[in-house]
């Protein structure tokens, strides 16, 4: 036996074990590539046509480094390439390079180099890509930045509102425009007629901010109106971004008035979400010392006749603080509605709201997690069973033990609408944000709603999210359901609605088709639409405005670079190459013919 073993025998036996071990361990190699087509992605944002824009050369740039691969476009999103002019209102690089990295092979950039969202891109996608930058051409530009002000207001108010303006760019002698520090005049119009005007000093670079005051009554139509704040006399290369539009809702007075004597943290918080969800003008007067009123706008004093006058006027009467220092026989005086919430006093603690029993605005406040909410700190009135006037809408327990106390109910006595609230403290569900905030949202805009009693407001299915949009952005609108008096609260799922939009250029209809979170867009040319629901109550107006960030001159922070390798390294693991097993076969197969002729087992 010794005999007939020799070296060529052993040596099968090595291989085809070494072999199989090898297929076994399957170990990676990796081998080079060629890339395939490349994947040119075209910035399509403003910029590339504004004032320095060089949209034509990257046109053809694009053209020429695709060959036979393909261009997207990018901007506000990532699409199909076209030849159309730039219309997105921001350059947002990130979607479209990881769009493109899904789909593989060399990827190539062309853009001004002004990208927003640089610093959330991944660096390695961007090390990867090759970026050709075509700079704009350095520029100045004055514009307006922002308009701030009371969204609704009262014939006999006054708007105020706050513009913030600026000057960008390198300041170059060929531009055409006046020297930093010189002159401008801020001016608000509205219809093509100048309502007010004030003299500015452009800074030499940044934003400032200067106030503007206007007579409501100046303001050509009650309703909804579009102002236009402009910013004259700068002769700036860009004039698109010199004037902002602000929309504004004019009533003949206001809506809701709201005493606050005196005024705390709960008015506080209270007034301002009154005047975000109940879609109407609002107007508070705080009483600073006792039987002294003043406007809490602008501090100035209000006599007993003309508070007086203003309660009268007012379909809701919001009467919050010590009952000892608001006026007397004033819900006697009121009609239709009133809101009253004692803030002084009261049992302290911890009280817990649980969840709403019937009632009529029980539908809008259903979906809270009311553990989440934090506990009342004082409570007032007495324990059921003492009065059982009107329906209870929230109760709340003391360290969530003993006998619930009713904080919100709701009457009606005389014909007026009454809600009373009897907790203090509900402010810090609005501190504590998320859940806790939208739970008060929806507690102020159940209860406006109920006490209108059906009037503006309610009804609403969806509203706007932004009343102005920037060039090139869509308008957002956001489903609120079947009820809602501010945007919150609502019940019912989103439902596709067909709108028609009034604008400049004639009229046409629209779909707005809701998301699961309950949003819609419509892209919209620049231009003032009114727009009215088919088949619901919804009537409105937005503004889409000449304006855009993209406009003023930015800094190019991307750099020109050749990317990663237009070839690329694939991994190929040992089983993948079938000639290794033809090598294990081959050498057991040897080993097996040389056994029986050696007549071995």
């Amino acid at each position: 036996m010794r005999g007939r073993l020799s070296a060529g025998f052993l040596l099968l036996r090595a291989t085809g074990v070494a072999a199989l071990a090898l297929l076994l361990w399957n170990p990676v190699t990796t081998r080079s590539e060629p890339g395939g087509p490349p994947l040119v992605l075209l910035d399509a944002s403003l910029s590339m046509a504004g004032h320095g824009g060089r949209w034509r050369a990257a046109l053809d740039t694009a053209r020429a480094l695709a060959g036979d691969g393909v261009i997207w476009r990018f901007g506000r999103a990532v699409r199909a390439f076209d030849t159309l002019p730039p219309a997105d209102g921001a350059s947002r690089l990130g979607p479209a390079l990881a769009a493109a990295a899904a789909r593989g092979g060399p990827v190539i950039v062309v853009s001004d180099g002004a990208i927003a969202d640089l610093p959330d891109v991944p660096p390695d996608l961007v090390r990867r890509a090759r970026l050709v930058v075509l700079p704009r051409a350095a520029f100045v530009d004055a514009f307006v930045a922002s308009v701030e002000g009371p969204r609704r207001v009262a014939a006999n108010d006054t708007v105020r509102l706050k513009v913030s303006y600026g000057v960008a760019g390198t300041r170059d002698p060929r531009c055409g425009m006046r020297d930093a520090g010189c002159g401008a005049t801020l001016a608000v119009s509205a219809d093509g007629k100048r309502l007010a005007s004030r003299t500015v000093s452009l800074p030499d670079s940044g934003i400032v901010s200067a106030d503007l005051t206007l007579p409501a009554s100046r303001i050509p139509h009650p309703g909804w109106s579009t102002l236009e704040v402009r910013l004259d006399g700068v002769g700036d290369s860009e004039p698109r971004d010199d004037a902002r539009l602000f929309v504004v809702d004019v009533s003949p007075a206001p809506a809701i008035v709201m005493l606050a004597a005196p005024p705390d943290w709960d008015t506080r918080f209270l007034s301002r979400t009154l005047a975000e969800v109940a879609r109407v003008p609002v107007k508070t007067f705080v009483a600073t010392e006792p039987t002294h009123w003043r406007d809490a706008a602008t501090l100035a004093p209000v006599s007993p006749a003309d508070l007086a006058r203003s309660t009268a006027a007012a379909r809701l009467v919001v009467a919050a603080g010590d009952p000892g220092l608001l006026p007397r026989g004033l819900p006697r005086a009121v009609a239709p509605s009133l809101l009253s919430w004692p803030t002084v006093g009261g049992v302290p603690g911890d009280w817990y709201v649980e969840p709403p029993p019937p009632s009529p605005v029980a539908a809008a406040l259903a979906g809270i997690p009311w553990d989440s909410v934090p506990p009342a700190t004082a409570a007032m009135g007495v324990a059921p069973g003492r009065d059982t006037s009107g329906v209870v809408a929230l109760s709340a327990r003391l360290a969530r033990r003993g006998a619930a106390r009713p904080i919100v109910r709701l009457v009606v006595r005389d014909g007026v609408r009454q809600a009373m609230l009897s907790a203090t403290g509900l402010y810090r569900w609005v501190f504590r944000g998320g859940a806790s905030a939208q739970a008060y949202r929806a507690l102020v805009a159940a209860l406006t709603d109920w006490l209108l009693g059906g009037g503006d407001g309610r009804g609403e299915r969806f509203v706007p999210v932004a009343y102005e949009m920037r060039n090139g952005m869509p308008v957002v609108w956001r489903w609120v359901g079947s009820r809602g008096a501010g945007g919150t609260g609502g019940t019912g799922q989103p439902l596709d609605v067909v709108v028609r939009l009034a604008g400049n250029a004639g009229e046409r209809v629209d779909t707005l088709r809701f998301d699961a979170a309950g949003q819609a867009e419509l892209l919209l040319p620049p231009g003032v639409y009114r727009y009215a629901s088919q088949g619901g109550g919804e009537r409105g107006l937005v503004a889409v405005e000449t304006y855009s960030d993209e406009w003023r001159p930015a800094q190019a922070v991307l750099r020109a670079q050749e990317g990663a390798p237009a070839a690329r390294l694939v991994g190929v693991g040992l089983r993948d190459r079938w000639w290794w097993f033809v090598v294990a076969i081959a050498a057991f197969a040897a080993e097996w013919a040389w056994r029986r002729r050696q007549g071995l087992p």
